[in-house]
């Protein structure tokens, strides 16, 4: 059995003070009008959104909607077939995915996909691939201070760890990058109502220290809880986007995505 965190953990998650809902002051990544194709199937027609720099913008939907891939289209790891995706207001779609980890675009994917034959700390050493050894034992400490569990399973394999802690290490390994944005792919999954609470408190935290945010994750209500703003996308194609309060109360989306009647 896997002991407590030590970190405490809120009832409902954080709650950032909401941005205004269209308007960005400082816009550091932005997608205009992507289409995503896997084969012949269209799965992204025509999605434009924006992300703050400072902010935490959640991307919800139901599955298959288009949200990961939304951010693998972000991280290169799928290519758009038209459509723009700039950072910091430079162009980046089309550039391979090892290079945009460099440009500070980090993905923590979902299902984790932690290295699993590999230690905690050989898998943090490996987010930090290409980046030729400048303070990265002081990142090391950062990820342990995050995650105090890393640093006592530091020798552990990887795939010998619980599902929290895997999605702990996934999520370290990726800010091992020093990313300005940090892309994170359904990080509750499979997870405990107390871990859930606990790693969305972990993602306040990475953001106050200055990453950037762009969160996928079913769980809606502890998403829209977490973020400034919100983007609702369905079958492709964003729908709604507003504040995450003004989301988080609207009828629509407390009817479709948070469970109510």
């Amino acid at each position: 059995m896997t002991e407590p965190m030590t970190k405490p953990a809120p009832e409902r998650g954080p709650t950032p003070a909401a941005a205004p809902a269209g308007h960005v002051e400082d816009v550091l990544l932005e997608l205009d009008d992507v289409h995503v194709f896997y084969a012949n199937i269209e799965a992204l027609k025509g999605v434009s959104l924006s992300v703050g720099r400072g902010e935490v913008v959640t991307l919800i939907g139901s599955n298959g909607a288009g949200k990961s891939t939304t951010l693998r289209a972000i991280s290169g790891t799928h290519k758009p077939r038209t459509g723009t995706i700039r950072l910091a207001g430079k162009e980046i779609h089309g550039i391979p995915a090892h290079e945009v980890v460099k440009l500070g675009i980090a993905h923590s994917p979902e299902g984790r996909k932690v290295f699993s034959r590999m230690s905690v700390f050989e898998n943090l050493q490996m987010g930090a691939f290409g980046r030729r050894g400048e303070k990265i034992d002081d990142d090391v400490a950062r990820v342990y201070d995050l995650f105090p569990r890393l640093r006592e399973r530091r020798g552990q394999k990887a795939g010998t760890m619980s599902g929290g802690e895997q999605q702990m290490l996934a999520m370290g390994r990726a800010l091992m990058a020093r990313p300005q944005i940090l892309l994170l792919d359904e990080p509750s999954m499979g997870l405990s109502p107390i871990l859930t609470e606990q790693i969305f408190q972990i993602i306040a935290e990475i953001n106050g220290q200055g990453v950037t945010v762009l969160l996928v994750e079913q769980n809606a209500l502890m998403a829209l809880n977490s973020a400034h703003r919100g983007y609702v996308i369905q079958t492709g194609k964003i729908i709604l986007d507003d504040t995450a309060a003004n989301l988080a109360a609207n009828p629509q989306v407390r009817q479709a995505y948070l469970g109510e009647i």
